[in-house]
């Protein structure tokens, strides 16, 4: 049996026991050592992802494990055994649509469920166990997984998803390179991991938006490379680039969530034929006052980043297991299973006197 927490509506988690699944030649069983958290997750729980999500669901979707059980096939294909730690791409993509066949995977719509970790229904395949917030996974066929030092403790491990999607959002679909100048809207987790990524390859000048209480991100920020913090409550964020870089930054990375402002401060933040990566989702807070004029003008590219591609994921593990950056200093919680609810929190900030950067679940 496994314990999973359950997702049965809008804010409402409970502890369940599940049976393990049977697993024949194409899947696996992953035992969890911990869950990554991140802001959709408390999205999730509180309801912005209702009308597109099936309860019940186990949620979580950034595992990391030891294979504890594993077929042949499977083993082959993914180039693991029993007893091997891994970590888990989000998607679960059906490989047959015509989005998968053209390596766009994080787009699949070849399921009647929504092809990620942590949402889909549960009982589908037989079982419930879809999800990270549990003792046990179930590693459908087509799962992404990568294989992952069993030295580096499960914390670290488990901010693979994070750096990857710095890594995809500060560089890779921005297109980002050597001597590029960059803003980063958010010190959140992957605000955080964007730094890291930007200066990895040799970005010029790196700006970073927070808020007066996100001091102690702000610090750690200039501490993996950040040439600028700017305290977007306390100033103007847009006069405040402009002063550092008067013609505009060459690339901004919107990672902040539900503040759909911020998609106005990066258009005026960006230099002529610059291009804007927008990551952080905005909910049902709709964008107003956006001066469309400017994006013609400027000859603006703007680009909705989505998910982590597989390739970006094995170059996350790489920089993980490289031990290049302190990325320890990110994770600040381990917290049990069973206080999931108070993680989720705790990680949104609505534990009074207490916050966080990087939680795991722990089972």
């Amino acid at each position: 049996m496994s314990r999973a927490i359950v997702q049965t509506g809008p804010r409402a988690i409970e502890m369940r026991e599940y049976p393990l699944p049977q697993i024949g030649d194409d899947d696996a069983l992953l035992k969890l050592e911990g869950c990554g958290i991140c802001g959709s997750d408390w999205s999730q729980y509180v309801g912005e992802s209702e009308g597109y999500i099936r309860y019940p669901i186990v949620p979580g979707h950034e595992p990391v494990g030891i294979i504890a059980e594993i077929g042949s096939k499977a083993a082959k294909r993914w180039g693991v055994k029993e007893g091997d730690r891994v970590v888990v791409d989000p998607a679960i993509p059906c490989g047959y649509c015509r989005n998968c066949l053209h390596g766009d995977y994080n787009v699949c719509n070849g399921r009647d469920h929504i092809p990620y970790l942590g949402h889909v229904p549960a009982g589908v395949g037989g079982t419930a166990l879809w999800g990270g917030y549990a003792d046990y996974m179930y590693l459908d066929p087509h799962s992404l997984v990568h294989k992952i030092s069993s030295t580096i403790p499960a914390e670290l491990a488990s901010l693979y998803n994070p750096l990857g999607s710095g890594i995809s959002w500060a560089v890779e679909r921005p297109g980002t390179s050597m001597g590029d100048t960059l803003v980063i809207l958010g010190c959140g987790q992957r605000g955080l991991c964007s730094v890291i990524a930007a200066k990895n390859v040799g970005v010029s000048c790196i700006i970073i938006t927070g808020l007066k209480r996100d001091a102690a991100k702000l610090a750690l920020a200039k501490e993996f490379g950040a040439d600028h913090i700017i305290i977007a409550d306390e100033t103007d964020p847009v006069e405040e680039v402009r002063k550092i870089l008067p013609k505009g930054a060459d690339v901004v990375v919107d990672t902040t969530p539900n503040y759909s402002k911020s998609i106005n401060h990066a258009v005026a933040m960006v230099a002529p034929n610059g291009t804007i990566g927008l990551a952080g989702t905005h909910g049902s807070d709709l964008v107003s006052g956006l001066k469309s004029d400017l994006i013609v003008r400027n000859n603006l590219k703007i680009i909705g980043m989505a998910a982590v591609p597989y390739r970006t994921t094995e170059i996350a593990v790489q920089l993980i297991e490289s031990r290049r950056f302190p990325l320890e200093k990110m994770h600040t919680h381990t917290i049990p299973l069973e206080r999931t609810e108070y993680a989720l929190q705790l990680l949104a900030g609505k534990i009074p006197g207490e916050s966080a950067i990087h939680i795991m679940i722990e089972p």
